[in-house]
């Protein structure tokens, strides 16, 4: 097409066939911007990278989060790939990391303290999704909830929960006096748990029998000490205890019939008395998938604060306190979401 004035036209000003004609181009061209950057979008596979310290169960809150991405449109296999690892330590959650920032993940989900740590020294660059319950702050995750302040957001607990468990556990076994007390010195996690599980005891009136204990072998002779009679409840006082052997904790508690304060309901299915805790599977799906999302749209981890979880849920398993010679209150009972037969 020829894009000379046309007559009658004034100079330096368009006609009305070369405007519409340039109105045209233009038009075509942003339609074909438009079209290919929806078909890049449509055609971009997001990868997440997603880790675990812990061989004996797969945190619940990744079949969670799966579920919840999904709701919002992530198919796996199609638009997203979730490459998820079970790890059995520390070393391993680093290298894990490595390989993730290697293979250019556009985000990297981090369940429990050992993987998150892992990501924060290894990594300041990938976007990080936490669940941790302890305290992110104190632990040097965060700067602090409401302004994370780095790579790193996500999820934490209500607030520290053995006062609230422990009197829990008093209230199910009233003859409660001497529980063990599993804990690990080398976790500031589980250092803080200890304190505030000292000062709940002491209101309670209970003497702890405390232990160390780092590894699977270390737990197995806390147990092979103990004198029958000489401890009446088992509860565990580090996130590395809870998370890496509670089966077996669970295993050599049963085998002396001593009652367990289970970490969450999954730990009550397998035989231990009750837990107080988060229901993990709900977080994934409407916590953690919103803000993996988010994170995918373009938002910084600095700028999305760290949210706590307030709803708990109380699960008792009446079966166990059965064969232990233990009667659950009403008032337990009552308040229980779940009641396990």
């Amino acid at each position: 097409m020829n894009f000379a004035q046309s007559s009658g036209s004034q100079p330096g000003r368009l006609g009305p066939t070369r405007r519409t004609a340039l109105v045209a181009v233009i038009s075509g061209i942003g339609f074909g911007l438009a079209r290919s950057a929806r078909s890049q979008t449509e055609r971009r596979v997001w990868r997440i990278g997603l880790f675990h310290v812990g061989l004996d169960h797969v945190p619940p809150a990744l079949a969670g989060m799966k579920e919840g991405m999904r709701a919002l449109g992530y198919e796996e296999g199609k638009n997203v790939v979730f490459d998820f690892r079970n790890l059995a330590d520390t070393d391993d959650a680093r290298s894990t990391v490595a390989d993730f920032v290697r293979q250019k993940v556009d985000l990297i989900v981090a369940f429990e303290n050992q993987p998150i740590r892992a990501a924060k020294d290894v990594t300041i660059e990938v976007p990080v999704i936490m669940l941790h319950l302890s305290d992110p702050v104190a632990d040097g995750f965060v700067a602090s909830l409401a302004r994370p302040g780095g790579n790193i957001t996500g999820f934490t607990g209500s607030g520290e929960m053995q006062a609230k468990e422990l009197a829990l556990f008093k209230e199910l076994v009233p003859s409660l006096r001497r529980p063990l007390l599993l804990y690990a010195d080398d976790d500031p996690a589980s250092i803080r748990w200890l304190v505030h599980a000292r000062d709940a005891g002491r209101n309670l009136g209970l003497q702890f029998v405390e232990r160390q204990a780092h590894r699977q072998g270390d737990v197995e002779q806390v147990f092979a000490a103990l004198k029958p009679g000489e401890v009446d409840g088992v509860f565990i006082c580090s996130p590395h205890l809870r998370m890496d052997f509670h089966a077996f904790i669970l295993e050599q508690a049963a085998a002396r019939r001593i009652p367990v304060v289970g970490y969450r309901a999954a730990w009550v299915e397998q035989g231990a008395l009750f837990s107080y805790s988060v229901d993990f599977y709900a977080v994934g799906k409407s916590g953690m998938a919103r803000q993996a999302d988010k994170v995918l749209r373009g938002a910084k981890p600095a700028d999305l604060p760290v949210e706590q979880i307030s709803q708990l849920q109380l699960v008792v398993n009446r079966k166990v306190a059965t064969g232990y010679g233990i009667t659950i209150p009403q008032s337990i009972l009552l308040r229980a979401d779940r009641v396990i037969e």
